[in-house]
């Protein structure tokens, strides 16, 4: 067994806190006027929220859900990235137990997600409307996002005394996140605010986050990533927040909003590196303009002579707001020439390593150890090992602290497999050098992880397919494309026996491959676009099995 030798052991002093009411109470007393929300509103308006309009609206909403008789129950939350759905959160999980769900998934899905957990109430996009209000149970009450936000509009004294006489123990289940995009079978990671506050208070000590930030916040809220690093560490530093109007508004977003932090996936920073990559090179003189087609961003500025790359940094800069000065980045691997292009511009790039048993973050790149070729160092009080290791000290990684789950949710059994003597078994490989940098190195699981840094879980696609009785056998795995890029791949055997008795004769090559392509295309049309499976083979004979005839994951099956 390796431990993590390096240890963050120089800190910021700060505050901590054990649950989401003292961090809206906290930031209402120390920035009252300060804005913790810029949102836009229909016709173009903006609409500053005050962190004192947040605790009166947070108070207001918490006593409406008592007054609906949820305290304690679950409260689903779907949609997208807006104040409601923040302000939806702090006060589910406040007076109940919420639960995030992802916006992408198919209304069967929600529905079953919503039984699985006993959700008895649901807060959602008004888009929802259409497709939620006819199929949900009768006495699962709904709120829509503009509900929320007149059911909290404040009144003209704030009634605190019933919401803090709630009792939040450290031990309590009051976020639930179902790891993937499958039905009520799914794994549900049970969250308590004290986790994912000492989260908070591990970050805080190694990252400064000033007031003055702004974000805007462009992933999913759903996701503990997003939830914790840019909506409630954020709020606990009196910072703002905005939100992006979908991906193809990000580069408008930034020059209106002006952020100076952003969260992000590598993908993303890729795309905004090629771009200014791409825009520098039609701006300066044509004979610098062939070292930003060619060359890293870094290495084309130091081509430029130096007035001339001062002139193209500002404008630069000015093209991402004006005032970016950081980068949180993770959810997969980040290439280190993005780190260097950005350095260059002058703006920080920190990585880290996390799982949502996590909350998320483990590990982490910070102001004080800073290492473009690792995801960082272990977070303060936290704990981190490798165990299992192979002759060139590859192991799992193992990891302990108040971050740490709970459990799963109603699977006692998946529980006792990775939690084993406070330890959380990640499932993932990696190794630890002598100065405690975390290298990741791959999976235990069979998880396909997308360049945006979402997770694809083949089993689930698999249980879909063998839904369909024309699928005999199948199994699905990730492949990269001619560019790299991670897809999904199903090998299907058809079941030729049903395929002839539906068409009366034997089927050909043709008719063999339609049946598998139509239980392909049904099963895509239930997943989100990063879901969906890219290629098919059509098999002609059995996959590998073991002796207890189950599909392997190695050898020829995954050729």
């Amino acid at each position: 067994m390796t431990e993590s030798v390096k240890v963050n052991d120089r800190t910021y002093k700060t505050a901590r806190f054990e649950n989401y009411r003292e961090i809206v109470n906290s930031s209402y007393e120390k920035f009252p006027q300060r804005a913790a929300f810029q949102v836009k509103a229909p016709g173009g308006k903006y609409v500053y929220i005050t962190y004192t309009q947040l605790w009166e609206r947070y108070y207001k909403l918490c006593n409406t859900f008592l007054e609906m008789g949820l305290r304690g129950k679950r409260i689903a939350v779907i949609g997208k990235n807006s104040f409601e759905w923040s302000l939806s959160y702090l006060c589910a999980a406040t007076v109940g137990c919420v639960v995030p769900l992802d916006k992408e998934i198919h209304t069967s899905d929600i529905l079953s997600f919503v039984e699985a957990a006993d959700c008895q109430a649901i807060c959602y996009s008004d888009y929802f409307a259409k497709t939620l209000l006819g199929e949900l149970p009768a006495h699962v009450r709904q709120l829509s996002f503009t509900d929320v936000y007149n059911a909290s509009t404040p009144d003209e004294e704030t009634f605190t005394e019933a919401v803090d006489s709630i009792e939040i123990p450290r031990d309590e289940t009051q976020i639930l996140i179902f790891t993937s995009g499958t039905t009520g079978k799914a794994k549900g990671v049970c969250l308590s605010q004290y986790n994912i506050c000492s989260n908070i208070y591990s970050t805080v000590q190694v990252v400064k986050i000033h007031p003055t930030d702004v974000t805007l916040s462009i992933l999913p809220l759903h996701h503990t990533y997003e939830c914790t690093l840019n909506l409630l560490l954020l709020l606990s530093r009196g910072t703002k927040i905005t939100y992006c109007g979908g991906l193809t508004k990000i580069q408008k977003n930034l020059e209106e909003y002006h952020p100076s932090i952003l969260v992000v996936v590598p993908a993303l920073l890729s795309v905004l590196d090629k771009r200014i990559r791409k825009a520098v090179a039609k701006s300066v003189p044509s004979r610098y303009s062939e070292y930003f087609e060619t060359l890293p961003l870094a290495d084309a500025l130091q081509k430029l002579p130096f007035f001339m790359r001062a002139v193209v940094k500002n404008r630069v800069k000015a093209t991402l707001g004006g005032k970016m000065r950081l980068f949180i980045v993770g959810a997969a691997e980040l290439d280190t020439t993005l780190v260097r292009d950005f350095e260059a511009l002058g703006i920080e790039t920190l990585q880290g390593y996390g799982l949502t048993e996590c909350a998320p973050l483990v590990a982490g790149n910070s102001d004080f150890n800073q290492n473009s070729e690792s995801t960082g160092v272990v977070m303060p009080g936290n704990e981190m090992r490798l165990i299992n290791m192979n002759d060139e000290g590859v192991g799992e990684i193992i990891t302990r602290g108040d971050n740490v789950m709970l459990g799963y949710f109603n699977d006692p059994e998946s529980t006792e497999k990775v939690l084993v003597d406070g330890w959380f078994h990640t499932g993932d490989l990696g190794y630890i050098d002598e100065n405690g940098w975390l290298f990741i190195k791959g999976r235990i699981k069979n998880v396909i992880v997308t360049t945006n840094g979402k997770n694809i879980y083949p089993e689930e696609l698999e249980n879909r397919l063998m839904d369909h009785p024309e699928v005999k056998e199948c199994i699905v795995i990730g492949v990269r494309d001619s560019d790299g890029k991670p897809e999904v791949k199903a090998k299907i055997l058809p079941n030729e026996d049903l395929i002839a008795e539906e068409l009366g004769h034997e089927p050909d090559r043709e008719e063999r491959e339609k049946a598998v392509r139509d239980a392909v295309d049904s099963v895509n049309d239930e997943m989100p676009a990063y879901k969906r499976i890219k290629i098919v083979q059509v098999l002609d004979k059995e996959l590998e099995k073991t002796t207890t005839s189950k599909i392997m994951r190695y050898g020829s099956n995954i050729e």
